[in-house]
């Protein structure tokens, strides 16, 4: 006997088999991980979203949020430019062109406005413009300099650490663009921007500036290469007195600082990333930097947070390697990392170019690596043994100990916090160095240098004059440093408040 089967059992049977054909494998389910909430809470407000789609609001304040963190990434990671593009126009503004010197023949002092100037040193700085071709620098003897480029980066090394060897001699500075074969009977100097800026040091001896000024003025020559044989008259200017400004700017006029770095040099100079960073915030090679209302008032506030971030890392670095003894002491270094390139194993430390560069100018790697003998270094504090800002108000004492290891000299200087330029008392140089008429030394050798409004009794020679109600902050500088420094074995020691 047959069973039939019913047409209603039949169809049912039908949809399920069709279901299992095509309703697929079951859904995933959605890690938490990658889910957005419809509500977030974050440092820049509440955030919404309706099934990750972000709301009207939201937008607009990730948007404004984007542009703000990337007007503080620029300061951040262009203020070397800036910091050469204020250099240059303030030398202009002091009647210096391009390719003229500015001597500063009675030494530099608190009138000019100058990152960490060296008041012991006679000064020359000059800016060369490669557009129209290579161009020759003559370099005198017996002096220390280097060649950065626009973005601040080092070119070559001049004088006694360079490749002349103190000699002097003839440096041929090349554009980016130059594919001509270099003649020969020159040092080469190949430089990824056509504005190129030169700095030479040159130190008296028992304070005697006349020697130096008339090797400048005698040995040091610029002109083009096409005018050798029969170049034009080096001019020098006199800076020493002068009142003028080449330090950046640290509001909105800032981003128009770099900018001219941008129009004017080749658009390979940079890497892409830094490019796209500054094109992020409308900075473009070929086209106006005009932000509208909305952006000028978030780059304005950009930049007042970049200065406070890179005043907080260059005077309370939380690296550990910013310490010349961390733990230990509040002396610091300016190149953390011992690399004039910033890098660590192989990545650039953005905070240690910042440090610097904020506050110090002028890349060499004899100012960042360890050479006994050689180059020279910086030792940086702006704290007393207790962790507290130097205060001018108040009165300190640093005793340097016996055996102060140098081969050639050293100094330590005072500089105003809020310009990182010398400190401007109605002293000169508000500093003391061992050249000349030096610190007295004490019994035992070791020297105390005193710090305050007024000089201690007898002590007038050991003292460095402050101003009642600022700050101010200190560098120590080792000319030809020996291993003791590096070791360790040789310490400064630590700025002592007087009661």
């Amino acid at each position: 006997m047959k069973t039939r089967t019913k047409p209603r059992t039949m169809m049912a049977a039908l949809v399920v088999t069709l279901l299992l054909i095509f309703s697929g494998p079951a859904l995933t389910e959605i890690p938490e991980s990658i889910r957005t909430p419809d509500k977030v809470k974050t440092r820049i407000g509440t955030l919404t979203f309706n099934d990750g789609f972000p709301s009207k609001e939201t937008v607009k304040q990730v948007y404004e949020n984007l542009d703000f963190m990337r007007g503080v990434e620029v300061f951040l990671n262009t203020c070397q430019g800036a910091s050469l593009a204020a250099l240059r126009a303030g030398m202009r503004n002091a009647g210096v062109e391009d390719g003229s010197v500015l001597l500063f023949k009675n030494r530099i002092n608190a009138n000019t406005l100058l990152l960490t100037a060296n008041p012991e040193a006679v000064m020359a700085i000059a800016w060369v413009d490669l557009k129209k071709g290579p161009v020759v620098l003559a370099s005198p003897p017996n002096t220390r300099g280097v060649l950065n480029d626009a973005w601040s980066r080092h070119i070559i090394d001049i004088g006694n650490p360079g490749p002349d060897k103190g000699k002097g001699g003839k440096y041929l500075i090349l554009p980016p663009d130059y594919k001509t074969k270099a003649p020969a009977g020159y040092f080469m100097a190949r430089s990824r921007t056509y504005g190129v800026c030169i700095m030479i040091y040159g130190f008296p001896k028992n304070n005697k500036l006349k020697p130096v000024v008339e090797n400048f003025r005698k040995k040091m020559k610029i002109y083009e290469l096409a005018a050798e044989g029969k170049p034009d008259k080096t001019r020098f200017i006199n800076g020493s007195g002068k009142s003028f400004n080449t330090v950046h700017a640290n509001d909105i006029s800032f981003y128009t600082e770099v900018n001219t770095i941008v129009q004017e040099e080749p658009s390979d100079s940079l890497n892409p990333e830094l490019s796209g960073l500054l094109a992020a915030i409308g900075i473009k090679k070929g086209y106006p930097f005009n932000p509208d209302e909305r952006m000028r008032g978030i780059l304005t506030e950009a930049a007042s947070v970049a200065n406070a971030t890179a005043r907080t890392i260059e005077f309370r670095p939380r690296d550990s390697e910013a310490w010349l003894y961390p733990g230990e002491s509040t002396w610091s270094k300016s190149f953390i990392g011992d690399n004039h390139e910033f890098l660590r194993n192989g990545a650039r430390d953005l905070d240690a170019r910042t440090l610097f560069h904020f506050g110090h100018n002028f890349v060499t790697p004899v100012m960042a690596e360890k050479s006994v003998g050689k180059g020279w270094q910086r030792a940086v504090n702006s704290l007393d043994s207790d962790g507290n800002y130097l205060d001018g108000s108040k009165r300190y004492k640093l005793t340097l100990p016996p055996d102060i290891p140098v081969k050639g000299h050293w100094s330590i200087v005072a500089y105003d916090p809020q310009t990182r330029s010398m400190l401007p008392t109605d002293h000169a140089f508000p500093g003391l160095s061992s050249e000349g008429n030096g610190p007295a030394d004490n019994e035992d050798g070791s020297i105390d240098i005193y710090f305050g409004p007024k000089a201690p009794k007898g002590k007038k020679g050991n003292w460095i004059k402050t101003i009642p109600g600022k700050g101010f902050w200190l560098i120590l500088r080792l000319y030809q440093p020996l291993k003791p420094w590096f070791d360790g074995t040789w310490r400064p020691g630590e700025i002592e408040l007087l009661k």
